[in-house]
């Protein structure tokens, strides 16, 4: 590969495929405007980056402030978390997500999501694939979230705090 420096500073030059969608671009990733987190438990809020319905999966940031629990879910594909703020674990595993940390969650796991008690405020990105499918400690199925509830709780949420069901709209792929 070889290009001059004026080359390689150069943008690309052709027509982007008439097929690939739209870029987002989310300057303000944490909100200063606390109506962009969605509430999904006491204590638990998540802002969606991007809701793509076409495949299925999404990109949000989880807040827990105080003590929380997010309720025992699998998930069939990967899931890929990064820490920003905070620090959490899974009851059944004996490691910690600590700030500045990366997660992958493998297809198949069953987990519960704590945030201990002397924990603040937790932010953490993540890209969920598929569906969250919630359980009880046997594995009885209790209910799901996947991208299109995800949409609805937003669209609701954004309704009724004066931002409009459209705000949602910015981040559907």
């Amino acid at each position: 590969m070889t290009q001059t420096d004026e080359q390689a500073r150069m943008p690309y030059q052709l027509p982007m495929p008439a097929e690939a969608g739209r870029d987002i671009v989310v300057p303000h990733a944490i909100p200063e405007d606390d109506r962009v987190w969605v509430p999904q438990a006491e204590n638990v809020w998540f802002r969606p980056l991007c809701l793509n319905v076409s495949q299925g999966y999404w990109v949000n940031l989880l807040k827990v402030r105080k003590a929380g629990v997010l309720t025992r879910h699998r998930h069939p594909n990967p899931v890929h978390g990064f820490v920003l703020k905070g620090r959490w674990h899974y009851l059944e595993h004996d490691w910690v997500a600590e700030e500045g940390g990366y997660v992958y969650e493998p297809p198949g796991e069953t987990h519960t999501l704590v945030v201990p008690n002397d924990v603040e405020e937790m932010i953490t990105l993540f890209q969920v694939n598929g569906i969250m499918y919630y359980v009880d400690p046997w594995g009885k199925h209790l209910g799901y979230e996947d991208v299109f509830t995800k949409v609805d709780l937003c669209r609701a949420h954004y309704e009724k705090v004066g931002l409009g069901r459209d705000f949602v709209q910015q981040f559907i792929r």
